[in-house]
């Protein structure tokens, strides 16, 4: 099993969610964070005066799978997030020792 992180902008978040559903990936986890890359932020114009913003805002999906091949996975993210500017996010791919459904407490990959 492999858990895919995926930094992606906010406003692309529909467009990927809706490639990874094409593709049979219906589980993922979403969170609003918070973060930078190498550019270390922006400066930004705020009612007539120049502002650094240093920590933009993203989008974080979490997904583990064990049945759809990892490359379509990063292939769908990597096609809908990418905008061709900087920031565009990054993707991280991580091995899944274990996974347990708590509700009925399957273990491996029928958990997930």
């Amino acid at each position: 099993m492999k858990m895919v992180i995926a930094i992606i902008r906010p406003e692309r978040l529909s467009v990927v969610r809706t490639a990874l559903e094409a593709i049979g990936i219906v589980s993922m986890t979403i969170s609003e964070v918070r973060g930078r890359g190498a550019q270390k932020g922006v400066v930004q114009e705020f009612r007539g005066q120049q502002v650094q913003v240093d920590y933009l805002p993203k989008i974080k999906i979490e997904i583990v799978i064990n049945t759809t091949p990892l490359d379509d996975v990063i292939d769908a993210i990597v096609e809908n997030a990418a905008s061709g500017q900087i920031g565009d996010g990054k993707i991280f791919v991580l091995d899944v020792e274990d996974a347990v459904r708590v509700r009925t407490r399957e273990r491996g990959p029928a958990a997930v």
